[in-house]
């Protein structure tokens, strides 16, 4: 499943083949998709994209039309990722579509083979996530210190780290990759583990 680091480098790839290109018409998705229509169509417009945690934002933003632009809110579910391709090598699983203005032209698809994914339109980051791991290190750290009294910190910190709350952007391989890492026991009590990083004389575990 998509992680943190996954979905940050999806838009920084959106960012890359999208640079300078212009894109038309309707956003088109496929018919076996049970997620909304987008509701979208402009002769051209731009495609930027930003992440947070395990959400990723497209911006579309028409070109000197006057128009006003939506942008789409992604999870990516188990599966999902974006690809950019020509018009004739369309992926089998692209359930909504991006096309250029280019002749010939290429299509930004956002793939998904086990459907588990998900978009809204103009959505919002989802309010029960905390801050980025990544995006916004900070804030992140804060809300995890400053929220140790909270009753989620009295399970084992391997459960509490998957916990979207405290912990947005991180899920299985990177939980087990950082306990690791750190040599800290799966099933230590989470405010134990991170109660050290409050003490500025104590050396810090290094997860925060």
């Amino acid at each position: 499943m998509p992680e943190g680091p996954e979905l940050h480098l999806a838009s920084l790839f959106v960012n890359k083949v999208c640079n300078g290109l212009v894109f038309t018409g309707a956003v088109e998705k496929s018919t076996v998709s049970k997620n909304t229509d987008v509701p979208f169509s402009c002769p051209e417009y731009t495609i930027s994209a930003l992440s947070r945690g395990k959400e990723v934002k497209l911006i579309l933003t028409p070109v000197d039309d006057g128009s006003e632009g939506i942008h789409i809110i992604f999870r990516f579910g188990m599966s999902g990722c974006f690809k950019f391709t020509p018009e004739d090598q369309i992926p089998k699983h692209a359930h909504l579509r991006f096309y250029t203005k280019d002749t010939p032209q290429w299509i930004l698809c956002f793939v998904d083979p086990r459907r588990f994914g998900t978009w809204v339109v103009n959505g919002s980051w989802q309010p029960e996530r905390g801050p980025c791991v990544m995006q916004e290190y900070e804030k992140f750290r804060d809300n995890v210190l400053n929220n140790l009294s909270d009753k989620a910190f009295d399970k084992p910190i391997c459960e509490v780290m998957l916990n979207q709350k405290y912990f947005n952007g991180i899920g299985n391989y990177l939980r087990a990759e950082i306990l690791f890492r750190l040599q800290i026991p799966p099933f230590m009590p989470a405010r134990t583990v991170l109660e050290a990083l409050k003490n500025p004389n104590q050396k810090p575990l290094g997860l925060l």
